[in-house]
């Protein structure tokens, strides 16, 4: 069967398997340190100190991605925490509520090639969106405790896919709609965002049905999916004010160039300017696997805004 008009072809499938492959090839590195931040056992934070030791590190707050569904927990980005823990940040890798089978919304498709297909629901509204509140707030309080080297007052956000989803709504809330439950009165105390092949621009994300219409699934379905965007959509709470970066893969069939150049344009016509970092050969996974090139430039992006 041929692909259809627009879809990856078989070699940009396969070198999408390979990357995937190599990135999920690691074993979970375990944390030094976790901590809760809620009742639900989801809502925990496991801390990775500096491997080299030093003192008043500045502290990166790590979103993993999965397309907010279940399967996909922080275990996958441990690797990645260790990278950073080994370039002398402290890492505080963040898990949340996600979707799952019980979720009565659409189902859609699994994280791989973004195609359509059975699978579990993506996020849970308003739940997920209350955990990463709730677990940055709690954050300068959960890591002074957790790593007494982290310097509290440099935190930078990184966050894989949907996670860099969530660290960009993260640096946006207090840009967000009066009486949301999630506004803050001024900006967080941030040094700044990298977003890894975010999926910052939910028009973009939705009219290239990126993760099987996850999108949607995470708003809770079409009925109210504009009004909760209002509160969830990166690309319409700008400008932030907060030094953001978002390094992409050229190659990346998952989260496509696309979704992150729509973030970037409708910043610039809010009068902000985002760095775009744009990786020739590089697809999605790279972003996170320690084994590859493609990570070293995420953790120089952060060293920029961190230092």
């Amino acid at each position: 069967m041929s692909d259809s008009p627009g879809s990856p072809d078989a070699a940009a499938r396969d070198r999408d398997e390979a990357e995937s492959a190599s990135a999920f090839a690691h074993p979970p590195v375990a944390p030094d340190a976790t901590a809760a931040y809620g009742d639900h056992p989801d809502q925990v934070v496991d801390f990775y100190a500096p491997r080299d030791g030093r003192t008043a590190a500045p502290l990166v707050v790590l979103l993993h991605g999965g397309a907010w569904r279940a399967p996909y927990d922080r275990a996958h980005v441990s690797p990645l925490a260790d990278f950073l823990a080994r370039r002398g940040f402290a890492v505080a890798n963040v898990e949340y509520r996600r979707g799952g089978d019980d979720i009565p919304q659409q189902r859609g498709g699994e994280e791989s090639t973004g195609a359509a297909g059975a699978g579990p629901v993506a996020g849970r509204w308003p739940e997920t969106f209350d955990d990463v509140a709730a677990a940055l707030d709690a954050m300068p309080v959960l890591a002074a405790r957790a790593l007494p080297g982290a310097d509290v007052r440099r935190i930078v956000v990184t966050g894989h896919s949907a996670g860099g989803h969530l660290a960009l709504w993260a640096a946006a809330r207090h840009v967000l709609p009066e009486g949301s439950p999630w506004r803050l009165p001024a900006p967080p105390p941030l040094r700044g965002v990298v977003a890894l092949a975010p999926i910052a621009d939910f028009a973009a994300a939705v009219g290239l049905g990126v993760c099987g219409g996850a999108v949607t699934q995470l708003l809770g379905g079409e009925a109210g999916f504009a009004d909760r965007a209002a509160h969830a959509d990166p690309g319409v709470l700008l400008p932030t004010g907060i030094a953001t970066a978002i390094v992409q893969g050229v190659e990346d069939i998952v989260v496509p160039q696309a979704v992150s150049e729509a973030y970037v344009d409708a910043a610039a016509k809010a009068g902000e300017t985002v760095g775009l970092t744009l990786l020739g050969g590089v697809g999605h996974f790279p972003l996170i696997d320690p084994a590859a090139d493609a990570c070293a430039v995420v953790a120089e992006e952060i060293t920029q805004l961190a230092w």
